[in-house]
This record gives C-alpha cells, sequence and structure tokens, in this order.
C-alpha cells in the first residue's frame, strides 16, 4: 500500500490496476446484491443530507435555480467522479460533497456574498489538490487534533438537533410519526438492514404531508431538467480565513479520514493521494456551479461495502454513481418538490439524519483528549460570533480552540504523538 510518511513516498500517485477492466467484465460481476447496495447508497445521500443543503441554502438567502444548481453539482458532478474512479480503481469509491462544509454555508451568506464563498471553494480546491499531489496527506490530517475539529462539526451541526426538536413541538403532525418511524427502525436492527432508518422517516414523513394536506407544489420557471447556474467567483481575504481552513479540514480530516477508514476496514487498498487529488480537481468544477466541495464519503461507501464480494463491490460504486447523475440531471425537478414540502418535514429529515453524524462528534470531541480546548471550540462555534466579519467555526478551530490546546493540555500532544 502506497504511504504517505515522507516526501519521497508522499510523491507517489497510485496508480489504478492494468489492464482496465472492460465493460463485458463489469456486467457480470455486477449482481442484485450489488445494484441494491448502489441504490440504498443514493438513497441515504438524497435524502437527509438533501435536506440539509435545502436548510442551508434557504438560511443563507439562495432562490430555488442556484439551490437545484448546487445539487446538480454535488450529484451530477460527483457521479461521474464516482463511475469513473470506482470503474478504474476496481474498488468502490463514491464522491460526494462534504456535509460539515455545506452547513459552515449558511451562517457565512449572513454577512458574505454567493460568489465570495464560491471564490473560497476554489481557493480550498487547490489546497485540497496539492496536498493530494505532494502526499502530504498524513501531516495535514495530524495538524490539528481530532477532539479539536469534532469540537467544530459538532458546534456546526448543533442547530440540525434544536431544529428537530423545534420542528416536533411546532408541527407534530408530521415531524411526531418521522421521529417514532426512526426509532423503532433503529432499534430493530434486522429491519434497519432492509430499510435505513432515514428512509423509513422520509416514507413516513411523505404519507404525513399528503394527509394533513400541507404540501404546497407549484411548477416554477426551472422546469424538470437541470439548468446549472454558473457563478463568478469573487475573491476577499476575509472569506478565505474564515471558510477554507474550516472547509479543507471537513475535506481531508472529516470526511475522508472517515471514508478512507471505512473502504480500508472493508479490505480494499484506498488510494489515498489520489483520491485527495481529485477532490480538489472536482471541488474546483463543483464551484463553477455553485457547489460545495467534493468529497470521499463515509456512510455511503459504508452502505455500499455493506455485503457481497470484495472483489465485486466496485460494481455497487458505479451503481451508485450513474444514479447520482440521474438524480443531478433532475435537481430543479427535486428541489421543488422538497420546497413545496412544509419546513417541518425538512427540519425533521435533515436533523434525523444529522443525529448519528452529531453523536460521533460529541464522543470523538470529549473523550480522552483535548476535551477542555474541544468544548471552547464547540462553544464558540456554536455561538455563531463573527469577528473583523469573519465567522465561528474559523475563531473557535483556528484560533481558540487550538490556543486553549497549546496553553492547557500540551500533555495530551505528547499522548497523541506515542
Amino acid at each position: 500500500m502506497t504511504t504517505t510518511d515522507g516526501p519521497a513516498a508522499a510523491a507517489r500517485f497510485e496508480r489504478p490496476p492494468l489492464p482496465v477492466t472492460r465493460p463485458g467484465r463489469v456486467l457480470r460481476d455486477l449482481g442484485p446484491q450489488y445494484l441494491a447496495n448502489g441504490l440504498i447508497g443514493l438513497i441515504f445521500a438524497a435524502t437527509g443530507p438533501v435536506a440539509v443543503i435545502l436548510a442551508v441554502g434557504t438560511q443563507g438567502g439562495l432562490d430555488q435555480r442556484q439551490i437545484a444548481s448546487w445539487i446538480f453539482g454535488v450529484f451530477f458532478l460527483n457521479g461521474v467522479l464516482t463511475v469513473v474512479a470506482s470503474w478504474v480503481y476496481r474498488q468502490p469509491l463514491a464522491f460526494l460533497w462534504t456535509i460539515p462544509g455545506s452547513v459552515l454555508i449558511g451562517p457565512a451568506l449572513g454577512h458574505l456574498s454567493w460568489a465570495e464563498v464560491v471564490g473560497a471553494y476554489l481557493v480550498t480546491a487547490g489546497v485540497v489538490l496539492v496536498l493530494g499531489l505532494s502526499g502530504w496527506i498524513r501531516v495535514a490530517m495530524a495538524a490539528v487534533p481530532m477532539p479539536i475539529v469534532m469540537g467544530m462539526v459538532a458546534g456546526v451541526f448543533i442547530g440540525f438537533g434544536t431544529g428537530l426538536v423545534r420542528a416536533v413541538t411546532d408541527d407534530a403532525a408530521i415531524a411526531a410519526p418521522m421521529v417514532v418511524v426512526f426509532l423503532l427502525l433503529t432499534a430493530w436492527a434486522p429491519a434497519a438492514k432492509r430499510v435505513p432508518p432515514v428512509v423509513g422517516a422520509l416514507t413516513v414523513g411523505v404519507l404525513a404531508v399528503a394527509i394533513t394536506g400541507s404540501f404546497r407544489y407549484a411548477p416554477g420557471d426551472a422546469g424538470w431538467l437541470a439548468a446549472p447556474v454558473l457563478v463568478t467567483p469573487a475573491w476577499s481575504w476575509q472569506t478565505v480565513l474564515e471558510l477554507v481552513v474550516p472547509l479543507a479540514i471537513t475535506v481531508i480530516v472529516v470526511q475522508n479520514g472517515q471514508g478512507i477508514a471505512v473502504l480500508r476496514a472493508a479490505g480494499h487498498d484506498v488510494p489515498v493521494n489520489a483520491a485527495t487529488a481529485l477532490c480538489g480537481v472536482w471541488s474546483a468544477l463543483a464551484a463553477a456551479v455553485g457547489a460545495v466541495s467534493t468529497c470521499l464519503t463515509g456512510p455511503t461507501n459504508a452502505l455500499l461495502t455493506a455485503s457481497g464480494s470484495r472483489r465485486r463491490q466496485y460494481t455497487a460504486g458505479i451503481t451508485c454513481g450513474v444514479l447520482a447523475m440521474a438524480f443531478g440531471a433532475l435537481a430543479p425537478l427535486f428541489t421543488s418538490l422538497m420546497l413545496a414540502a412544509p419546513p417541518a418535514f425538512v427540519a425533521t429529515l435533515g436533523g434525523l439524519a444529522m443525529l448519528k453524524v452529531l453523536q460521533v462528534a460529541f464522543v470523538s470531541a470529549f473523550g480522552e483528549r483535548f476535551t477542555l480546548s474541544a468544548l471552547v471550540t464547540f462553544v464558540v462555534t456554536a455561538s455563531g460570533v463573527t469577528v473583523l466579519n469573519i465567522g465561528g467555526p474559523f475563531w473557535g478551530l483556528v484560533v481558540v480552540g487550538v490556543a486553549v490546546a497549546w496553553l492547557l493540555e500540551r500533555k495530551d500532544f505528547r499522548v497523541s504523538a506515542v
């Protein structure tokens, strides 16, 4: 396996296995089990995580066309990458988008323009690409202790948890059945393997919306097929400071780190440098249509590798990528349908999808090391404070959290080095 322990090893860019897999072999390796895993992976990505994009875009004042363009970018463009990478490297490599990075954008749009945010996407893409080509991924991932990073993630995500509670109290007829079904499926493991809890909550939520008559669909001018909105980036040092560092960390440490761990646990030899460099290139392409940075996703790859022969699981990745392209091509339709649903439906779906991520963030942040600095990072990030027109995630992670760690928890650095 290619390593990234030093400059010599770092320069290696993992080459795909040769010869390239022929279409006939792909069709022979494809089977119902892998088609199902690819479908489930896409359904997961197209439910709760899409609700997160809708919530963030609405909070940031984006119109329906801009949100649809964002969804087109994260599904269609990343679907192309998923198909190509899975095929060429002969392993499931699902690339989607950084959910923590998406959540960062909502508050930022309160004082930054959409063009400035896209400019930050492009700078982040450059940073990720350079790290991928140089191979210094392990060094970058170790630069900021994981508990502090997850303290920032918890602070970013806490709004979805509180939003879920408010949805249940504001519109119990829709939110309560979704929560109950989610909990029942989560508790009943055999059923959860067949119907993911978020998908069950989505199904019940759709029925609740239909029964209450709260669906307000009005066909707009966008049509059904994607019409990407090209965005001209704008540049400012404030935007770079506020967004680039947190975005790059969520891609490299939080999302890619999780995706790499999931795939390695399933026995796959992940091309770490190549995957990181591809995230950089595709993040630049996605930024052109207003989409947040690309990453090697953890949850979807876990679903793709949930069953079947390891050597045939790449076909589940190809299936997921093809379905993602189809979903992205119909982004305006899905966007208008979701926006026509009552706010409680979107808030509940997004909150339920984020519960597990929020749990992992809290457990990772407040385990054994760097607990005080993680707490300070969480509090500053969750406060929503803006200083010098730069938002809380930057101050919580880069300034306050790391400073507290070096001042008051230096012994934990020695422990982590061991």
